[in-house]
C-alpha cells in the first residue's frame, strides 16, 4: 500500500511517498505523476524518506518518467531502497539526492 502527497512549492511539486510500491500500488505512483505532469509540472522532488520497499514496478514507474521532458529529483532513500536502485544501476540512471536541501540545490 502506498500514499503519495502532491504539493506545490515555489517552482517545483513536491510528490511524498509513503509505504511500500509493489506491482500493485505502483499504479497509484504513476497516475499521481502523470496527474502532476498533466496540470503543468516541469520540476519534482521525490521524496523517499517514508518509502519502505519498492519493486521493479515501482522502479519502472520511476525510470519511465525519466524519459519525459521533465525534471525529477529522488531523495530520502533508506538504505533497503537505495541498495535496490544501486543493485539495478538506476542510481545512475536518476539524479538521487540524500536531503531535501540537496534535491532543492540540484534544481538550480
Amino acid at each position: 500500500m502506498v500514499d503519495v502527497k502532491r504539493i506545490q512549492e515555489g517552482n517545483y511539486d513536491l510528490l511524498t511517498v509513503v509505504g511500500d510500491v509493489d506491482a500493485s500500488s505502483s499504479i497509484e505512483l504513476d497516475n499521481a505523476i502523470e496527474e502532476a505532469i498533466e496540470s503543468g509540472g516541469k520540476k519534482f522532488l521525490i521524496d523517499c524518506s517514508n518509502l519502505d520497499y519498492i519493486s521493479s514496478a515501482g522502479l519502472g514507474v520511476l525510470e519511465e518518467f525519466r524519459k519525459r521532458d521533465i525534471t525529477m529529483i529522488i531523495y530520502g532513500l533508506n538504505e533497503k531502497v537505495a541498495n535496490v536502485f544501486e543493485i539495478l544501476g538506476l542510481d545512475q540512471l536518476l539524479v538521487i539526492k540524500q536531503t531535501k536541501e540537496e534535491a532543492k540545490a540540484a534544481l538550480g
